[in-house]
């Protein structure tokens, strides 16, 4: 089953969805923001995206720039960041099967489908 790491207010994640649509596929919606990840969950997902914590954190947003901007911080501590405020995680995140990829630009989608 493919699943969408969704933030509606993103148009970029509502871009994703409407690839998926378009796919004619079935697919899960999870709405990050109001089902955060669990610590195993978001490792596994890094795994699969075959990058580093940091490379997931979007660091323009302001709890990055105003907490975390500068300070050496462990991959533990970079994910237990991304938990306690998920809007920190990139998005769309897209998984099917064992692939999976960030949806910047949406079109990467296109690659795992």
């Amino acid at each position: 089953m493919i699943k969408i790491y969704h933030n509606p207010r993103c148009s970029k994640s509502r871009q994703g969805v409407k690839i998926l649509e378009n796919s004619k596929q079935n697919f899960e919606t999870i709405f990050y923001l109001v089902n955060i990840p669990t610590e195993s969950e978001l490792r596994e997902i890094i795994d699969l995206l075959k990058i580093s914590p940091i490379e997931l954190v979007r660091k323009n947003e302001k709890i990055w720039k105003e907490h975390f901007k500068g300070i050496d911080l462990s991959d533990n501590e970079i994910i237990k960041a991304m938990i306690e405020n998920p809007k920190l995680i990139e998005r769309p995140i897209v998984i099917n099967n064992k692939k999976a990829v960030i949806g910047r630009p949406p079109e990467n989608i296109s690659f795992i489908l």
